[in-house]
C-alpha cells in the first residue's frame, strides 16, 4: 500500500509496530481471561468467550459476544482483502494476471477492479466450500507469503534494513513450525497451487522472452 499511504517509508513501519502490539495485547487479555475462567482446554472450543460470559452469569450477553465475534472477523476477511488486492494489482501489473486487474481507479486511487474479483471469490468460497479446508489453505499461503517476506529482508542492504538479519530468521523458522500445524490436505493443495503458478511464470517468462535472430 506504499503508493495509497503518506510517507510510507515512515507511516507504514510505525503502523505495523503499533497494530502488532496492540493485537499482542489484546489477545494476552483474552487468553488470560478465558483460562482463568474456563482453564486451557476452552481455548480450544468454538465459542470460549462466550463460555466466559456464561460462566460469569451474563448470559444474556452472549448474543452481543458473537456479534462482536462476527464484526471482529469482518474486520480480519477486510485487512486480507486489502493485502490480496494489492497483491493481485502489482501481479497484473507484471501480467503474472491478466492485465485488466492493474487498473486503478482514478478518483479513490485503489485496484477495484482486482477488490471486486477478489471480494466476488470469497462470497463463492463462502458458499460452497468447506470452510475448513478454506482455512487452511489460506493459512498455508499466509505464512508461505510471510516466509517470503522473511527471506526478502533478510537480503536487504544494511543501509536499508531497519532490523537485525536474526528477526528474519526467526520470522522464517516461526512459519516454517507453524505450517505444519495445518491439516495436511490443505498444504498440500497449497503446494500445488504455488508449484502451478511457478511453472505458468517460468512458461510466461519464456515465452516472453526475445528470441536470437535467425543468422
Amino acid at each position: 500500500m506504499g503508493e495509497e499511504v503518506t510517507d510510507p517509508a515512515r507511516n507504514i513501519p510505525r503502523a505495523i509496530v503499533f497494530a502488532l502490539t496492540g493485537a499482542i495485547v489484546v489477545y494476552a487479555l483474552i487468553a488470560v481471561v478465558v483460562m482463568l475462567t474456563l482453564g486451557a482446554d476452552a481455548m480450544a472450543t468454538a465459542a470460549p468467550l462466550v463460555g466466559v460470559v456464561d460462566a460469569a452469569g451474563w448470559s444474556a450477553l452472549a448474543p452481543v459476544v458473537r456479534v462482536a465475534a462476527a464484526a471482529a472477523s469482518l474486520g480480519a476477511l477486510l485487512a486480507l482483502l486489502t493485502g490480496i488486492g494489492r497483491t493481485t494489482l502489482a501481479m497484473a501489473r507484471e501480467s503474472d494476471l491478466p492485465r485488466f486487474f492493474a487498473a486503478v481507479h482514478p478518483r479513490w486511487q485503489v485496484p477495484h477492479r482486482a477488490e471486486i474479483a477478489i471480494g466476488l471469490i470469497v462470497i463463492v468460497i463462502l458458499l460452497f466450500v468447506d470452510l475448513r479446508n478454506a482455512i487452511g489453505f489460506s493459512s498455508f499461503g499466509v505464512l508461505l507469503y510471510y516466509l517470503i517476506a522473511n527471506a526478502a529482508a533478510f537480503r536487504q542492504s544494511e543501509a536499508a534494513r531497519r532490523y537485525p538479519r536474526a528477526l528474519q530468521v526467526f520470522g522464517a523458522l516461526g512459519c516454517l513450525v507453524l505450517v505444519n500445524t495445518l491439516p495436511i490436505l490443505a498444504s498440500l493443495i497449497g503446494t500445488g497451487v504455488v508449484l502451478i503458478g511457478v511453472a505458468y511464470r517460468l512458461l510466461r517468462l519464456r515465452a516472453a522472452r526475445p528470441r536470437a535472430s535467425a543468422p
